[in-house]
């Protein structure tokens, strides 16, 4: 979850005042800086402030980390799909990186499919396979952040394109649905070919038959 802190300061002498906000930032960190901004004892009013505009107290937040610490959190997902137009066969691919425990993990998945008719098809059905997967992951009730090089599938999911062709329609509808069911709060994100390759491979790999499923983790330096 994404925190924005906004404080007011205050100079003890002559009662001049100004209230500053920050840039969003990860919930951890921004408990971190909240605390040490009310070091300075100089601080009137501050608000730790959430996505949907909600405020928190500071034990609040302490309380909600520590209730996702066994949790997978802070997610990113990179997706990419693959379309053979000759053999009609689908390459789809998702990367998931997450904190569970400490840990930074990160789940690979691809899968051969078929009935797919086009790329942009094809996209969509990869970003529909990563939802799958939180979903076994057991993620519910956060925001993550999907990335991927599909303008078409980036701009229609965010709202910024309109969704004209039915077959299309058909997946923006089924990912919304899965998203509503797991409570996800999806934000979209276009990135280069060069930037969702790891994702591009998956893709690529599945076309040629060849299925991975994985998962690796590794402690996480401390900031």
């Amino acid at each position: 979850m994404k925190i924005t802190i906004e404080w007011t300061y205050k100079i003890p002498r002559g009662g001049m005042e100004t209230v500053f906000r920050s840039d969003q930032m990860e919930a951890g960190k921004a408990l971190k800086m909240a605390e040490d901004i009310e070091k300075t004892g100089r601080i009137k009013n501050l608000l730790l402030i959430d996505p949907h505009g909600s405020t928190w107290t500071m034990k609040e937040l302490k309380r909600y980390l520590k209730e996702i610490e066994e949790e997978p959190h802070n997610i990113t997902v990179y997706f990419d799909g693959g379309y053979d137009l000759k053999t009609a066969v689908s390459g789809l691919g998702c990367a998931i990186y997450f904190e569970q425990n400490g840990k930074q993990k990160r789940l690979r998945r691809n899968v051969q499919a078929v009935g797919h008719k086009s790329n942009n098809e094809a996209e969509y059905a990869a970003l529909h396979l990563s939802i799958i997967e939180l979903e076994l992951l057991n993620v519910h009730h956060m925001n993550v952040r999907f990335l991927g090089d599909s303008q078409v599938v980036i701009n229609q999911m965010s709202g910024e394109w309109a969704v004209l062709e039915p077959n299309l329609l058909s997946f923006t509808d089924r990912i919304d649905a899965a998203l509503k069911k797991l409570g996800i709060g999806a934000e979209y994100e276009h990135i280069s070919r060069k930037m969702n390759g790891e994702a591009d491979r998956l893709a690529s790999q599945a076309l040629q038959g060849i299925e991975i499923a994985a998962q690796v983790e590794y402690v996480l330096e401390s900031d």
